[in-house]
């Protein structure tokens, strides 16, 4: 593709002129194609009053300013001469009063008089010049008038007088100034009305916290540092966009040519690897990607070794920047799990091991979460294994699940600055124990995993560390829709199948996957993986296709429409001795899984084209694609397996 040259030929001709028009030629009697069309596209006209010098009109009218002119200096000298016989009437009139009183000095200044009027009739007054008149502009780009649209005045303006054009659109700007403060106004005055009706209790947790709340009162200044950290961030994207570019093509481009020669196999492409100098001594406990921001991803770092717990960490990373993250969070309890919300992909909960869960959003400037579980408000006795955001309920409040160590799941729901928690279910291990004088005690069972069915809101799978799987419901909390005795070990995760509504996958530590039908008891699928089973996932563009990573170092891709017995792809992941592979995560867009392992590394894998092979369409007819298919898919594969049981 970056091979192919496009080449466009820019021409002056019009595209929107007509190609077929015909006229009739009168010397060949016959219809002609017109060959040279007028390829001129007119933007813009107006109509002007200008007239050349040399026209009829134009000869006329500079014979009339001519004319005018020659009139304009007789008037001016009319009028000057007036002006003279009256000033000499108002002095005349002076010096006659001014004899009765002193007649000597008239007498002496009699000659003096007589020979300056006869100067001021020798000198005659030069003729004033004639101002050029300028011809008005018609179109004057300088009037507001030409310049803005005609917008209708509001009905304030409108009670008034009329403006004149000029001030139109200057008075439509001033009406929308106006209502841009109004609405300021209104804003802040219910900002203050919120801080007022806040309980003291609120403001005093959030004080202790150390929020930063920006309130629309406040005054919103930005910060220089964080300008330059802006800057410095694009900056740093762009030097590894060139540091990584071969990485970046591979990403892209490059398909493996070998699949052709392997048949059905296929390989994993190394691209970048993720690593943050603080977390090289943790495990990467959970990965999840963003719902909205397909490169963005959230991992949580902690230990799986209770006798080495400590600090925790969840960094979030972008594929355009695998040198550093883009988000950190730290903890002083090992993160165990977390997810994104669909409905609001800002918000990330997070599970610890000391059974506390947190709510962190990614829009506040603040290393804190909004939210966190207490003693008081519920939390868990023992480490929280998973938790899963769930559709907002009917008062449009959000709220996610957890499963824990304690044998409790937990609905959590945000109202309104409070974190709200509700036991679903309380598992219970088969048996009792003997306590103290003979006292019988009935033990808890441990929940490892879970997950809530795509469709059918109220139903779920659980997953315990004894290795068997519940379902349940929503609706139901004292009893279990269905046990399936699936594991000898404990349950690491379990998934429904994103495309067909009765089909989940598990994988557990005594090495095995097993691909079920939650109406029918035993197993469809059981692949045995010769080494404990961290994590499995299904892809999100096929209902046939998962991969899983194991405690060897390896990952594993499997294809149930081309191969039901053996995975299409094991390669090796991790290198180092003493090394295990934790987590596994398909991106939801591009052909890419991210794996994660008990160092704190992250790989992230291309997947070569065997791997995601889509189905082959008939001789005249097209590739269908959607979820249908998908699920008519799986659904054949099942009804095969099905077949030999029945009978």
């Amino acid at each position: 593709e970056l091979k192919k040259e496009f080449t466009r030929t820019l021409t002056a001709d019009n595209p929107h002129a007509p190609q077929n028009i015909v006229r009739y030629s009168f010397k060949e009697r016959e219809y002609k194609l017109v060959e040279h069309m007028d390829q001129t596209a007119i933007h813009f006209s107006l109509n002007g009053n200008m007239i050349p010098k040399d026209s009829d009109e134009g000869r006329r009218q500079s014979i009339r300013s001519s004319i005018e002119a020659e009139k304009a200096p007789v008037e001016t000298a009319a009028e000057t001469s007036e002006e003279a016989e009256i000033k000499e009437e108002q002095t005349g009139d002076t010096e006659e009063e001014g004899e009765g009183e002193e007649e000597g000095e008239a007498t002496v200044e009699e000659p003096e008089a007589a020979e300056a009027a006869e100067a001021a009739e020798a000198e005659e007054p030069p003729p004033p010049k004639v101002p050029e008149k300028k011809l008005a502009n018609q179109f004057n780009f300088i009037e507001r008038a030409s310049m803005t649209p005609q917008n209708p005045l509001r009905e304030r303006a409108c009670q008034s007088e009329p403006l004149p054009s000029e001030n139109f659109s200057a008075n439509v700007n001033q009406w929308d100034i106006y209502d841009a403060y109004v609405e300021e106004l209104e804003k802040m005055e219910k900002a203050k009305e919120k801080e007022k009706s806040k309980p003291q209790a609120v403001k005093r947790e959030e004080e202790k916290r150390g929020v930063r709340k920006l309130s629309q009162v406040e005054p919103q200044h930005i910060d220089p540092m964080t300008r330059v950290a802006k800057a410095a961030k694009i900056a740093e994207r762009m030097v590894n966009l060139n540091t990584f570019d071969d990485i970046a093509q591979d990403f892209k481009y490059f398909e493996d040519a070998s699949d052709e020669f392997r048949g059905q196999q296929g390989t994993l492409l190394p691209l970048w690897h993720f690593q943050y100098d603080k977390t090289k001594k943790l495990a990467v406990t959970a990965i999840s990607w963003n719902p909205k921001y397909k490169d963005l991803f959230a991992v949580g770092y902690g230990s799986y070794d209770f006798m080495k717990q400590g600090h925790g960490m969840v960094l979030l990373y972008s594929l355009k920047n695998p040198s550093f993250p883009e988000y950190v969070f730290s903890s002083n309890s090992g993160v165990m799990c977390l997810d994104f919300s669909s409905d609001h992909p800002h918000l990330m909960a997070v599970g610890f091991y000391d059974g506390n869960v947190a709510i962190y959003n990614l829009k506040k400037a603040t290393s804190q979460p909004i939210h966190k579980s207490n003693a008081e408000s519920g939390k868990h006795t023992e480490p929280v294994w998973q938790v899963k955001w769930q559709k907002d309920d009917m008062d449009n409040n959000s709220n996610f699940f957890s499963i824990s160590s304690d044998g409790r799941i937990v609905s959590w729901t945000l109202v309104k600055n409070e974190l709200v928690h509700v036991d679903i279910i309380k598992l219970s291990a088969e048996g009792m124990m003997q306590g103290p004088e003979g006292l019988q005690l009935q033990t808890l069972g441990c929940g490892t995993s879970f997950d809530f069915h795509k469709k059918i809101d109220y139903l779920f799978l659980v997953g315990t560390e004894e290795g068997k799987i519940y379902k349940c419901s929503k609706n139901y909390s004292n009893q279990f829709l269905d046990v399936f005795e699936a594991h000898h070990m404990a349950v690491d995760t379990i998934s429904w199948n994103p495309y067909h509504l009765k089909v989940f996958i598990s994988c557990s530590s005594d090495w095995t996957i097993k691909i079920w039908d939650h109406t029918i008891k035993t197993p469809m699928f059981i692949y045995d993986l010769n080494s404990a089973v961290g994590d499995v996932a299904w892809s999100p563009y096929s209902s046939t296709v998962f991969a899983a990573v194991t405690t060897d170092g390896k990952a594993h891709v499997f294809d149930l429409n081309i191969n039901k017995h053996e995975p299409l792809c094991t390669q090796l992941v991790v290198t180092r001795k003493k090394n295990k592979t934790t987590h596994i995560q398909f991106n939801p867009v591009y052909p890419i899984i991210i794996v994660g392992d008990e160092r704190g590394l992250i790989t992230s894998l291309k997947l070569s084209p065997n791997l995601r092979k889509m189905p082959k369409a008939k001789k005249g007819q097209e590739v269908k694609k959607g979820p249908e298919v998908e699920m008519a898919k799986l659904e054949k594969l099942l009804s095969l397996v099905r077949e030999p049981e029945s009978k």
